[in-house]
Order: structure tokens, then sequence, then C-alpha cells
């Protein structure tokens, strides 16, 4: 179930927001006043923040741009004001959604699930992105870590690196050049020959036979290929 705060200190409109989100299956809590709001936006945990512009104490503004420093959660301003700076100034300082008052409550319902619903799809794509999932082989990137049908394995940085690399591009054949200018830099000193006993020490790890490799594929006098 999502939680989503509700920053007003308007009672009666916070408790009708509350309301109609809460039939439609959603959690929200309320907080009436800035300080609160923001102390509370900071410290604990909302899928989703909806932010009155006009507040006392502190106004919705200077809550988003604090907010924003950070969490990326959606953020819709409220407000009874129609003026386009406002408008811009709200979206300029992180807030995703502008909604004048009054509003409909299904309007309020729609634009909260159509934000949830986008921010959990850009969630789930850098998830995603962060890992590589071909047959028994596990990467997860900004861990840094490998996984073989489950078990870690344990890599040095540039054998992490040069793994990524193939496996971010498979199918395709790269020399050994080609590969020792991208892990070990374009401008670095060195022996090409790195490269082969690095595509060794790899297989040892993730080949069930290292001798007749499925992963990474030796293609004769071209460079290495990763099978996908």
């Amino acid at each position: 179930m999502s939680k989503i705060l509700i920053i007003e200190d308007e009672t009666s409109i916070a408790e009708l927001e509350r309301d109609y989100l809460e039939i439609n299956g959603f959690s929200a809590e309320l907080a009436g006043n800035g300080e609160e709001g923001l102390r509370r936006a900071v410290s604990e945990n909302f899928d989703l923040i909806l932010l009155d512009l006009m507040l006392p104490g502190m106004d919705g503004f200077e809550i988003c741009k604090t907010i924003r420093k950070t969490k990326d959660i959606p953020i819709l301003m409220v407000s009874a004001r129609k003026e386009d700076i406002d408008k811009i100034r709200g979206l300029g300082l992180g807030a995703d959604d502008y909604i004048v008052k009054p509003f409909s409550p299904s309007e309020l319902v729609a634009r909260v699930k159509a934000h949830l619903a986008r921010y959990n799809r850009l969630v789930n794509r850098q998830d995603a992105s962060d890992e590589i999932h071909i047959r028994g082989l596990h990467i997860q990137k900004s861990a840094r870590k490998v996984f073989i049908n489950g078990l870690e394995k344990i890599f040095t940085a540039k054998e992490f690196d040069l793994l990524v690399f193939l496996a971010e591009n498979p199918n395709y054949v790269f020399s050994k050049d080609h590969l020792f200018e991208r892990i070990w830099d374009i401008d670095s000193m060195g022996d090409i020959s790195t490269v082969t006993v690095h595509i060794r020490k790899i297989r040892e790890k993730i080949e069930a036979n290292p001798s007749e490799p499925q992963f990474i594929e030796t293609v004769w006098g071209a460079g290495y290929r990763f099978k996908a």
C-alpha cells in the first residue's frame, strides 16, 4: 500500500484528501504546518507528498526545495493560486505536478495514481539496468558483485570491469587492443596480453569448463565475444 504525506494547514481540505485517497486504497497521513511537514518528509518514508503552497511558518516552495536535496519521490504541489509564475517556480524547484484548487477528488486521485505509476516504472527500470542476468550468471553493477548459479565469485576491479563491458555488449567481437584501451584506458602503457590473462581468470570463475567456454568465446584472429 502506497503511503502518502499530506502537508496542508486547512483541516477540512486535508481530511477530504485523506478520505478519498484511503477509499482508493492508499495510506495517508497529515501534517498541519510547514515545519512538521518538512520534518516528517525528510525523516520518514513516504511514496508521494501532497504539498500545499501557502503554509504557516514555511511555504511550499521552501519545503519542496529542501525535500529535493535528499529525496526523489513524487511531489504534487497544491495551491489556490493560478498564476503561471507560481507553477513555473514550483516545477522548477522539483515538484512533479501543480494542482489548482478547487479540484475534484477524482482528479486528485487520478494524478496521484499516475505519478506513482510513473515513478515505479522509473525505479524498476533503474533497478533492472543495474543488474545483468544471463543464464546462471548474475552481475550486480552497483554492488560490484558477481554470482554464478547463486554462488558469489570474487573479482578484481579490472576483471569485473572487463566482464561487465563484454556482458553489456553481447554477440559483438572485440579485439584485444579495443578491450585494453576500453578497460585500461586508451592512454595506458602496457602489454595487451594482460587482456588474455584477465579473460582466462574470468573464465575460471564463471565457466563450468574454462577450456570449453559458454560465456566468453575466443574468435581466432579477431578477439573475444560474449555469448548471450
